[in-house]
């Protein structure tokens, strides 16, 4: 029997940056958003918390005499 395993996960990280003094609070929101965006803050991210938001299973069985597959999907 083959299963189908999905988790999703809701993972919150956290990130110590250096911004320029004197922003205002929409010139922060973009630069923190350029610097996500162009992938410079991924490496310093820090995962801090991991929720488990939910399992779900599909199995997969063979029908023999049709070569054929059907799915059965279970929420854990």
């Amino acid at each position: 029997m083959k299963v189908i395993v999905t988790v999703v996960e809701k993972i919150i990280s956290e990130a110590h940056i250096d911004i320029p003094d004197g922003l205002n609070q929409s010139a922060i929101k973009q630069h923190i958003v350029d610097r996500y965006n162009s992938g410079q803050m991924q490496t310093e991210m820090n995962i801090f918390q991991v929720d488990f938001e939910s399992i779900s299973a599909r199995i997969v069985q063979e029908q023999a005499d049709t070569n054929s597959l059907s799915l059965s999907e279970v929420t854990l």
